[in-house]
């Protein structure tokens, strides 16, 4: 049985996902900020001490063995350049944590993991179209931590795919999740489909299928692609 580690499992993407995974047969040992649900494990990752608590949590649950790491906490808050320094520094430094340090943060440790046990893994991290090209005004810190993560993706692919640690990456776009729901509102709702030439956002299940494939279907020769899933509003 795969045993998969997945963060921000409690809503959207996430719960989506782990829906797909369990109905394939894996254990899924998820995370959320608050730990509510079955198998679900608490981890606040603006505690810069957390992620490792999880890793630790997680191992124990899962028996030892982890085999998937897949990144898909995040946080999409906006953060106006118009506030207070110290405001808009503290909103950016806590999208980063839980963006992307707490993503390296466990990626590092799966692959030590890994590598200690001489066998292989797969990390799936869940970035954004905003990685690649850009978002609003208010959201230059989640574009740029979808950025890094996209980059951090790419250089563990290149490093570790000889041991056959693989790493993939999604780049959804909107997504008719609660994150995104307050986002598309406030850019004037329908209007802003205008920019999908598809006609409509994503579906959480959409993204949980990638997610599903990357998990346990891809061939090991896709490690390092990056799977975009917006409609072909951004096309590379």
């Amino acid at each position: 049985m795969t045993c998969i580690l997945l963060t921000g499992s409690s809503r959207g993407i996430g719960a989506a996902s782990r829906t797909a995974l369990e109905a394939r047969g894996a254990k899924v040992i998820g995370q959320s900020t608050s730990g509510e649900g079955f198998g679900t494990l608490a981890a606040d990752f603006r505690d810069p001490d957390a992620p490792e608590a999880l890793w630790q949590a997680a191992l124990t649950q899962a028996g030892g063995e982890i085999d998937v790491l897949v990144n898909n906490a995040g946080l999409f808050d906006p953060n106006p350049i118009e506030k207070p320094d110290g405001d808009w520094l503290e909103a950016w430094e806590e999208t980063m944590r839980i963006n992307l340090t707490a993503s390296a943060q466990l990626s590092r440790l799966a692959v030590r993991h890994w590598q200690e046990r001489g066998a292989t893994g797969r990390i799936v991290h869940v970035a954004s179209r905003a990685g690649h090209r850009g978002d609003s005004p208010a959201h230059w810190h989640y574009a740029a931590s979808k950025g890094g993560m996209l980059a951090m993706h790419k250089t563990i692919a290149r490093q570790y795919a000889a041991e056959g640690i693989l790493s993939f990456a999604i780049t959804p776009g909107f997504t008719d999740t609660a994150m995104a729901g307050d986002y598309l509102d406030s850019r004037g709702g329908a209007g802003l489909l205008a920019d999908i030439p598809l006609g409509r956002v994503a579906e959480p299940e959409e993204i949980a299928r990638i997610v599903e494939f990357l998990s346990l279907d891809a061939p090991p020769s896709l490690t390092g692609a990056t799977l975009d899933a917006n409609g072909a509003s951004y096309v590379r």
